[in-house]
């Protein structure tokens, strides 16, 4: 499922190789030639060794669609699935050492059962299976430890320092010069604290009481005991992946459908914070629609006045209120008038379809849609009186979610009523308005 892969570190050479992969890859699109297959295969391997922000981009690009032009999206889809699947992993002798530094005390006394090959393994860590001693508490339990990839904070500050990387990530969310200083340091400080274990276990802590008494959310426990800043130790969960989840009967595919979108909602309007990767590896479908939910690295705090105007926006869509709406989405993203404006709008009120809509399916071409009305915009940046404004605060990374997450709801292909899902969310908080304020 692995493959132990040496990490690159040098900011030279991993930019060398990134750029090795632009041009190869830029070749076989424009020429839509034989050669697509090999240049996505190269791809593939280039930025799974590379792992960090450039296995990031590759990972978006295997699962939203729109991300690769239509004629190589199987090459590329396929290539990639198994940089999804699986990163390159580190070898067991520098993760054992690792743990062994991280926690204090040989493995065999932190676990009496140590698997070294990973069962996992993504852009910034590797995870195995252990077994905590009877000593410990709880005592005896099976669990997953998350460990980095030796190296990879100097990797990913590597990346985080070359702006080619850094355009490389900001083009896979929106079209280049969209984005302001501002949001660059955004990416910055979002990827920074992926690489600290101790914010995640604190944020999988925080959505974990978030979603507390949902039968169908399972937020795995963090072991603080046998965690640290680079390891991270949870409680075991098992389940399907999103490829067999699709192939489950109409009702329980609805049923997962609903229970991502009260986890996305939930978390976004109720508790102020947003999982920003909604990676399909990071879900797992367990029978009757429950689902363990992974991964909390990386979270975007929306701002308090940008909370109250993303809770204002979707209580409009529930009342199908329009003007209203347009107001709200208006003062969200800080728009001057203009075609801009009007470009901004259009494409804010599309990716609220699914809420406005009494019950609606997400497919492949709505996603795509978006992602082309996102790259779109990029007419309006040096034109003349457009009313061009950068992208506000947190919307980067919202753009992430709105293409990732769905794109993973369009992999269940089902009809769902979103709305009566929002409003049960709203209610259920005490956050839901019927009626714009006179």
């Amino acid at each position: 499922m692995t493959e132990e892969r040496k990490l690159p570190q040098s900011r030279l050479s991993r930019l060398t190789q990134l750029a090795r992969v632009g041009a190869r890859t830029g070749a076989s699109l424009l020429l839509g030639s034989d050669g697509g297959q090999a240049a996505a295969q190269q791809a593939a391997e280039v930025l799974g060794s590379l792992r960090g922000l450039a296995a990031k981009v590759g990972q978006m690009a295997s699962y939203v669609d729109g991300m690769v032009p239509d004629s190589h999206r199987d090459a590329y889809q396929t290539a990639l699935r198994g940089l999804r699947a699986a990163a390159p992993t580190s070898s067991p002798q520098q993760i054992r050492q690792l743990v062994e530094n991280e926690l204090g005390a040989p493995i065999d006394r932190l676990f009496v059962e140590w698997d070294d090959v990973p069962f996992a393994s993504a852009s910034i860590g590797q995870v195995h299976r252990a077994r905590l001693p009877e000593n410990a508490a709880p005592s005896g339990l099976e669990v997953a430890v998350k460990v980095q990839h030796p190296g990879i904070a100097i990797a990913v500050e590597n990346d985080l320092q070359n702006a080619a990387v850094l355009r490389q990530f900001v083009e896979a969310l929106g079209p280049r010069n969209l984005n302001s200083q501002r949001a660059f340091a955004e990416i910055q400080q979002r990827f920074r604290e992926e690489l600290d274990y101790r914010l995640e276990a604190e944020r999988q802590q925080f959505f974990a009481s978030l979603h507390a008494g949902d039968p169908d959310i399972d937020i795995p426990q963090v072991i603080s005991e046998r965690s640290a800043a680079r390891v991270l130790t949870s409680v075991l969960k098992k389940g399907a992946s999103l490829d067999e989840a699709a192939m489950a009967s109409e009702d329980v595919r609805r049923h997962y459908a609903e229970v991502l979108w009260r986890f996305v909602f939930r978390g976004n309007l109720v508790g102020g914070l947003f999982n920003a990767d909604p990676h399909p590896g990071n879900y797992l479908f367990q029978d009757q629609g429950r689902i363990v939910f992974l991964d909390f690295g990386c979270i975007q705090p929306i701002p308090p006045g940008n909370l109250d105007l993303a809770r204002t926006a979707h209580c409009a869509a529930l009342a199908r209120d329009e003007t209203w709406f347009a107001e709200a989405a208006r003062r969200l993203l800080q728009t001057k008038g203009g075609p801009f404006e009007v470009d901004s709008l259009a494409y804010t009120r599309r990716c609220f379809e699914p809420i406005f809509r009494e019950r609606y399916q997400i497919t492949r071409d709505y996603v795509k849609s978006l992602v082309e009305g996102v790259m779109a915009m990029k007419q309006h940046i040096l034109a003349r009186d457009s009313g061009f404004v950068p992208l506000p605060e947190g919307i980067l990374f919202m753009n992430r979610l709105q293409f990732g997450f769905y794109s993973v709801l369009a992999q269940l292909s089902v009809e769902v009523s979103y709305r009566e899902v929002e409003h049960e969310i709203l209610s259920a908080a005490g956050l839901l308005r019927t009626a714009r304020p006179s």
